[in-house]
């Protein structure tokens, strides 16, 4: 077990409805997240190997504010590095994403191959006589691929990624599939909210703040809604498509898979990354905490391999309008992710309250549009930090 920060001084209450508001400001909560929970015992998804299909591939990305890389070694094998020379520790890499059969630091010219070697040194005449390159690789973190998702961990004893997933994990193979993706593109947006802010996502609010649910008849879906032990949420919702006449152009809501009904599945793993599909939208959302103010998410698009060129066009078009930052569905978010960021900066606690029956118990059944689900999620980041009730 890795020595972690001790927790800050944080007054938890004793209702397990009620989550303090300084946990989305104080600065000395946030440092202590990024060692507690994202270099904690917890698996962080980085990339899809549609991102990196081929050898030299790599991917600039974050575990929490750790720059890593991962890349599709030459010998395909596909590898999480820290992203900093092992020399003077200066960024290696910073496009974000990119294919190179060697990766070379900026600064002394120490350079490295795609799987992690070091191979050049200049001035080595005059290092110390015991330098030996092999103690100077990249630093490897810890990682495994599972539905072509590549999961990275700074902990030596998180359980592994089967166990961690648990119940989760076959919505994640049935979102992504087993079969090669492709991907798409992407759109990036940082939001004026903290982490936690963003991911305290729930369907209680969908048809109230989200115009479209109802404009599209999709406020009395039928559902469910799953938590696993490890704070990982799943909400399903079947989904009905409107009759022509809703929308102008009635294609960006048409479900054209032949293989899936029309359905939204939204897997929320804990702490910060979603994966989705709705429609025809395959997608991830890799969540990045950059201040205590400000979260950066990176929204990924996939389609199947073997879709049509049709096809993986109608799924961009939807992606991007239905459900990216900007989107039919989801626009108002941004806005309402500031909103509570802002109205924390006030005395006390929030509440959750719809499907909380018992607010001194953690719940373990609510239906798809309950908030109760998140008191599971929180009870679980109280205690990684520490905090005592």
């Amino acid at each position: 077990m890795q020595n972690l920060a001790s927790p800050p001084d944080l007054q938890w209450p004793r209702k397990l409805s009620e989550i303090p508001k300084a946990v989305f400001h104080r600065e000395d909560v946030y440092e202590a997240e990024l060692d507690r929970i994202f270099r904690g015992e917890e698996w962080h998804p980085l990339a899809h190997l549609a991102e990196i299909p081929a050898p030299g591939d790599y991917k600039t990305t974050h575990i929490g504010s750790s720059p890593v890389l991962v890349v599709h070694g030459s010998d395909g094998v596909v590898r999480t590095f820290e992203n900093s020379c092992t020399h003077r520790g200066t960024q290696l890499a910073t496009c974000p994403r990119g294919n190179a059969a060697k990766i070379e630091c900026p600064y002394h010219r120490w350079n490295f191959s795609n799987t992690g070697e070091l191979l050049g040194t200049p001035g080595r005449a005059d290092f110390p006589k015991d330098f030996n390159p092999r103690d100077y690789a990249l630093r490897e973190v810890r990682s495994v691929i599972r539905s072509g998702l590549v999961f990275a961990t700074y902990s030596a004893t998180v359980p592994d990624i089967d166990e961690y997933l648990g119940s989760a994990a076959a919505s994640v193979s049935q979102v992504l599939g087993e079969e090669p993706l492709e991907l798409l593109g992407y759109q990036k947006v940082s939001f004026a909210t903290n982490w936690k802010e963003y991911a305290d996502n729930e369907g209680y609010h969908a048809p109230l703040l989200h115009s479209a649910f109802v404009m599209l008849r999709w406020k009395g879906g039928q559902g469910s809604q799953l938590m696993t032990d490890r704070a990982h949420k799943v909400i399903r919702t079947d989904l009905t498509v409107p009759p022509e006449g809703f929308l102008a152009d009635h294609s960006l809501i048409d479900a054209r898979d032949p293989n899936c009904s029309p359905q939204s599945v939204i897997v929320s793993l804990f702490p910060v990354t979603i994966i989705l599909k709705h429609l025809d939208v395959i997608s991830v959302r890799y969540a990045f905490p950059r201040s205590a103010h400000e979260t950066e998410v990176h929204y990924a698009y996939f389609a199947r391999a073997d879709d049509s060129e049709e096809l993986k066009r109608h799924r961009l078009r939807q992606s991007a309008n239905l459900l990216g930052p900007s989107g039919l569905i989801t626009l108002e978010d941004g806005a309402v992710f500031n909103r509570l960021h802002v109205g924390s900066r006030t005395s006390g606690s929030v509440e959750f309250q719809k499907g909380v029956t018992d607010a001194q118990a953690v719940p373990t059944d609510f239906s798809h549009t309950d908030e109760a689900g998140n008191l599971v999620r929180w009870e679980h980041y109280r205690k990684a930090m520490g905090f005592t009730r």
